[in-house]
């Protein structure tokens, strides 16, 4: 039987999780899915690689905990592949802070390091270290692998990193981290493999999801990023309001009476597409949208967009490629096309011929710049530094004590 890799993405409402066999080279798929309607109605999903469904199961109540939900995964991933073919759990962890750009080995001194960055993404590390805490519980002997959406970042020029604080913040790690590393990392080394010449020179990339930002790379390193400190910097998203003025901030505390919590929850929870649309977060349904305010979200969304690639595009010095992808980039033609026409003061025209049939190149020939769309893949590249990992530890660790 094959050894294998689970890779987790653990979320507020899902759990997203990808089953790899472990080779020398690439790592194999062999199964995907997720374990959805975490809170109201949960549900487990396996795929097999070409979408077929190997297991459905539903919960009968709705307050199951993450290790019940992973004993689930566990039990399915034993019955599908054997007792001993589960060999490391790789995790997407979203900020690493200042002491972790690279993966590493779960430990409990690790987990602390971790726990003290829960206030600088509230909205995704508790979840992450939910679920390791559980599989902790569940398998204290499996060895656990931290990747962090931060790391891609962690080599930005200074000058990028910097805020424009008192250096009694900046030195006590108040810096801009960026995020959405593990996903620019994966489409750095897919545009290596599509267009070699391209990737070494000036290129952004788009994610473009519930969660968006845009990354300036140049020879396939991270020049500058619009996620900040938090994630809940840089373009508009889903239900996160983007970059906004500070003194919003001190005027909604002090105007309203709301307090630092209230705040918070707001600029997470309730701005971006769904608070200017008041319809939804998800861009589908806005572009189904007969409701004006609709119509406003989704050019507001593209206004930001095409604003901060003007921005990144003098930070480049200059732009060679543009690439979009995650589910709003990969899938949605029209935001492709309105951002496209928005830039050809760039040289950028966009092929709509192209574009509505979801082709990699989308760009004319006339076009100065490149435009591609490139699907991510997260999980292949936690899969890819787990084994990694594994191949640098020796020996190989036979027990990763519990730290629950």
């Amino acid at each position: 039987m094959p050894k294998a890799i689970l890779t987790l993405n653990a979320g507020s409402s899902s759990i997203k999780f990808s089953l790899y066999e472990l080779g020398s080279g690439v790592q194999r798929l062999i199964s995907h899915g997720q374990i959805e309607g975490i809170g109201e109605a949960p549900r487990f999903l396996a795929r097999a690689p070409d979408g077929a469904v190997l297991e459905s199961y539903a919960w009968p109540h709705h307050a199951a905990s993450h290790e019940e939900f992973l004993q689930r995964l566990l039990a399915w991933v034993t019955s599908h592949l054997g007792d001993e073919a589960l060999v490391a759990v790789g995790h997407r962890v979203v900020h690493g802070g200042a002491l972790f750009h690279r993966p590493v080995r779960i430990d409990q001194d690790v987990l602390g390091a971790l726990e003290k960055l829960v206030p600088l993404a509230p909205l995704h590390q508790p979840h992450n270290l939910a679920a390791i805490k559980a599989l902790s519980r569940l398998r204290p002997g499996l060895l656990q692998v931290a990747c962090f959406d931060t790391a891609f970042h962690r080599d930005m020029p200074a000058v990028a990193e910097r805020l424009p604080l008192p250096r009694l913040y900046t030195d006590a790690g108040m810096r801009r981290y960026g995020f959405h590393g593990i996903s620019y990392e994966y489409l750095a080394g897919r545009l290596r493999v599509l267009a070699p010449t391209l990737a070494k020179g000036r290129v952004i990339m788009a994610h473009l999801g519930n969660g968006a930002s845009l990354c300036a790379m140049w020879d396939g390193q991270s020049i500058d990023t619009t996620m900040s400190f938090t994630a809940l910097d840089g373009l508009m998203m889903g239900t996160r309001c983007g970059s906004i003025d500070a003194g919003v901030v001190l005027y909604l505390q002090e105007a309203y009476g709301l307090d630092a919590a209230a705040v918070g929850h707001m600029l997470y929870h309730d701005c971006g597409l769904l608070g200017v649309s008041g319809v939804s977060n998800d861009m589908r349904a806005l572009l189904e949208s007969e409701d004006p305010r609709a119509r406003e979200a989704i050019d507001l969304f593209v206004y930001r967009i095409v604003k901060e690639i003007g921005a990144l595009t003098s930070a480049l010095g200059g732009l060679d490629a543009l690439v979009f992808s995650a589910g709003i980039g990969e899938h949605a033609a029209s935001i492709r096309s309105e951002i496209c026409d928005a830039l050809t003061w760039l040289g950028v025209e966009c092929d709509e011929v192209a574009n509505d049939r979801h082709e990699t190149l989308i760009s004319s020939t006339r076009s100065a710049v490149r435009v591609l769309v490139v699907a991510t893949d997260e999980e292949a590249m936690i899969a890819e530094h787990t084994a990694q990992l594994m191949r640098d530890i020796s020996p190989p660790p036979t027990v990763n004590p519990s730290f629950a």
